[in-house]
C-alpha cells in the first residue's frame, strides 16, 4: 500500500463510497426513466440549436448578426447558447456579459466540416448542404426555372409517370419519380407524341455556369500532377470524365478526384460561410422534483465533508513529505549545487521520480563538468597553432625568420589545424540546431570505402599499419557521400591515433535486412567497459593529460554519432582491450 496510485485510489475510493451512499439516499425518489427522458430532450435540443446555427452559417459570411438568432434559440429551448472563435473571443452569448462560459464545448459549428454526431444524415463530404456560395440563383432564374419544371412535371404525369418537384437550397427545381425511385409504367400514347422537354429547366444559368467554370479550375489545380484524367464536375458536383479509363485503374483515380472535389468545393465555399466556431450549450434548467428536507442535506454534506477532509489529511501528510524533499533538492540545484540529492525511504512512484530526480542531478553535473572541461580543451587547442603562428610571423615581420617555403609549410599546417577544429565546432552546431542539410543520392559502400582507404593509406604506411578493406557483396544504400565519407574518415582517424606500429585497420560493409553495416575494426589499444558509453561524447578523452600523445580535437565522434544519427542510423562501438576495437556504423538502405 505504499504506491502513490495505490494510495490516491483508496482514499478516493472510500470518499467516493461515502458520497455515492449519500447520494443514493438523497436520490431515493428519482427514477432512471426521467433521467433517459432528460437526456433525449436534451440531445434533440442540442441538434436542433446546432442545425440552426448552421443554417446561418451556411447563409452568412461571417457572425456578425447571429445575436438576434441566439436569444430566440435560447429562449426557445430554455438553454444558455453561446458561441466563440476557435480563438476563444466571444461571438455571441444568451447570458449576462461575464458569466464564465460552461466547461466543456458542445460542439464545433463549422458548414464546411459538420459534426457527425449531431448531424447523423450528414453527406460523405461533411458540408452542410445548405452552404451554396456562389451556386445560389436569383429570383428570376427560380421563377423561370420553377415553371419549366412545373410543365415538365405534367408532361411526365400524362405519360403515366409519378413524379414530384422539390427545390433544393441553390433554388433549382428537381423533378424526380416516386415509388422507391422506380417510375411506373408510362400508359400508351400515340407514337407521334414529343418526348417531354428536359433542357429547359436542366441547363446551367449564367450564374451556374459561372460558380461551375470556378469550382472546375479549383479542381484542376488540385488534381495537378494527381491525375490526368480529362473531365469536369457537374451541378450534382460529380465527376462527368471525358475518357475511358481501364478498369484497374479506376480506384485510386476516382478516390483522388473526388478528394479533390470536396477540397476544392469547401475553397469555393468559404468567402460565403461564416468560419468555425464552438457552440457552448448550457445545461437544461433542473426540473421540479421531490423536496428532500434541508436537515438531512446539510448533515449528509457535513458527515462527506468530514471523511474528505480526515482523509485528504491523512493521505497528503504522507506525500508532503518526499515532495518537500524534492523540492529542497530542486531549489538547491537552481542556485548552482550541482550534488544536490533527495533521499527517499519509501518505494513506489515518489520514489522512482526521486530516483530519476538523482539522475537528471547528476547528468546535469556530468554536463557541467564536461562544458568545462570542452571549454578549456577548445581553448587549448586554439592556443597551440595560434601561438605557433603568432611567433612565427611576428618573427618574420622582425626579420628573425626567413619566410622560406619550409616556414611557409608548416604555418600552413597550423592554420589546417585550426580550419579542422573549427569545421568540427560548426558541424556539431549544426547538428545541435538541426540544420545539417544531406544530399541524398544512391552510394556504393564498396567504392566509398575504397576512396577512404586510398586517402589514410599513406599515413597508415608511414606509422607502419597495415590498412584494408573487407566488403560483403555489393551494399548500397541512400545516403549523403560527403558526409559519410566524413564519418567513417573521423572512424578511420581514430584508429590510427591508437594503433601501434605493426597493426592492422579493416574498413567492412555488408548488408544486414534493410539496413547496412560500416565497420571499422583496429588492433589498438581498445576502449576500458567503464569508457565506452562515453567514447561518443563531445571533448572526451580516456587521456586527460594536457601533454597526450594521440592528439585530435576530441570532436571526431562526436560527429560520428550526429552524421548517423542524421542519417536515421545508430553508431556504436565495441572494445578488447589490446586486442581488438570495432566501431559500427548501421544506416538504413533507404531513408
Amino acid at each position: 500500500m505504499r504506491s502513490l496510485f495505490v494510495r490516491l485510489l483508496t482514499s478516493s475510493a472510500v470518499v467516493a463510497v461515502c458520497s455515492i451512499t449519500a447520494t443514493a439516499w438523497l436520490a431515493a425518489n428519482s427514477t432512471s426513466g426521467a433521467i433517459q427522458r432528460e437526456q433525449g430532450q436534451t440531445l434533440a435540443s442540442d441538434t436542433q440549436i446546432n442545425n440552426s446555427l448552421l443554417g446561418y452559417a451556411s447563409r452568412h459570411p461571417d457572425w456578425s448578426g447571429v445575436a438576434a438568432t441566439v436569444r430566440d434559440l435560447a429562449a426557445a429551448n430554455s438553454r444558455r447558447i453561446a458561441l466563440t472563435t476557435e480563438k476563444g473571443a466571444l461571438i455571441a452569448d444568451s447570458a449576462a456579459a461575464g458569466t464564465p462560459l460552461p466547461a466543456r464545448v458542445s460542439a464545433v459549428v463549422d458548414p464546411l466540416a459538420v459534426d457527425v454526431t449531431l448531424v447523423p444524415g450528414a453527406a460523405e463530404d461533411r458540408i452542410d448542404p445548405r452552404a451554396v456560395g456562389p451556386f445560389l440563383l436569383p429570383d428570376r432564374d427560380r421563377v423561370r426555372l420553377g415553371k419549366a419544371a412545373e410543365a415538365y412535371a405534367v408532361c411526365m404525369r400524362r405519360t403515366g409517370q409519378a413524379v414530384r418537384t422539390t427545390v433544393s437550397h441553390t433554388g433549382r427545381p428537381f423533378v424526380t419519380t416516386t415509388g422507391e425511385g422506380v417510375p411506373q409504367e408510362p400508359s400508351p400514347v400515340p407514337a407521334v407524341t414529343a418526348p417531354c422537354d428536359a433542357v429547359t429547366f436542366s441547363t446551367p444559368t449564367r450564374t451556374e455556369k459561372s460558380a461551375l467554370k470556378q469550382l472546375n479550375l479549383l479542381v484542376g489545380r488540385c488534381l495537378k500532377g494527381k491525375s490526368a484524367e480529362r473531365g469536369s464536375v457537374g451541378l450534382d458536383f460529380t465527376w462527368v470524365s471525358k475518357e475511358r479509363r481501364p478498369a484497374s485503374s479506376a480506384a485510386e483515380p476516382g478516390q483522388t478526384i473526388s478528394s479533390c472535389i470536396v477540397t476544392a468545393r469547401k475553397e469555393q465555399l468559404d468567402p460565403y460561410v461564416a468560419p468555425a466556431a464552438y457552440l457552448y450549450i448550457g445545461s437544461p434548467a433542473e426540473a421540479t422534483g421531490p423536496r428532500i428536507p434541508l436537515p438531512s442535506i446539510a448533515g449528509a454534506a457535513l458527515l462527506v465533508l468530514v471523511l474528505t477532509v480526515g482523509v485528504s489529511v491523512m493521505a497528503a501528510r504522507r506525500l508532503v513529505g518526499p515532495v518537500n524533499a524534492l523540492t529542497h533538492a530542486a531549489r538547491r540545484m537552481r542556485d548552482g549545487d550541482s550534488s544536490a540529492r533527495v533521499q527517499v525511504r519509501t518505494t513506489g512512484e515518489i520514489s522512482e521520480l526521486a530516483t530519476a530526480f538523482n539522475e537528471m542531478s547528476e547528468h546535469l553535473q556530468r554536463m557541467e563538468e564536461q562544458r568545462k572541461a570542452m571549454v578549456s580543451d577548445v581553448s587549448h587547442e586554439l592556443r597551440t597553432p595560434l601561438s605557433n603562428l603568432r611567433g612565427w610571423l611576428e618573427a618574420a615581420q622582425d626579420g628573425v625568420a626567413e619566410l622560406d617555403p619550409a616556414l611557409i609549410a608548416s604555418l600552413v599546417e597550423e592554420l589546417l589545424l585550426l580550419q579542422h577544429i573549427v569545421d568540427d565546432l560548426q558541424d556539431l552546431a549544426l547538428a545541435d540546431a538541426g540544420k545539417l542539410r544531406l544530399h541524398l543520392e544512391p552510394v556504393h559502400l564498396g567504392d566509398l570505402l575504397d576512396q577512404v582507404a586510398t586517402a589514410h593509406r599513406g599515413r597508415a604506411e608511414a606509422a607502419g599499419l597495415t590498412l584494408t578493406t573487407a566488403i560483403a557483396g555489393a551494399p548500397t544504400l541512400t545516403a549523403d557521400p560527403v558526409r559519410l565519407r566524413q564519418a567513417v574518415g573521423n572512424l578511420v582517424t581514430n584508429s590510427l591515433r591508437y594503433t601501434r606500429a605493426g597493426g592492422h585497420i579493416t574498413l567492412g560493409a555488408r548488408h544486414d535486412g534493410d539496413h547496412v553495416i560500416i565497420e571499422v575494426t583496429d588492433t589498438g589499444i581498445g576502449i576500458r567497459a567503464e569508457h565506452l558509453p562515453h567514447v561518443f561524447d563531445r571533448f572526451w578523452r580516456a587521456e586527460k593529460s594536457r601533454n597526450r600523445r594521440t592528439g585530435g580535437s576530441g570532436l571526431g565522434l562526436a560527429i560520428v554519432r550526429d552524421l548517423a544519427e542524421a542519417h536515421g542510423g545508430t553508431a556504436t562501438a565495441t572494445s578488447t582491450p589490446d586486442v581488438r576495437t570495432t566501431f559500427t556504423l548501421r544506416l538504413p538502405a533507404r531513408p
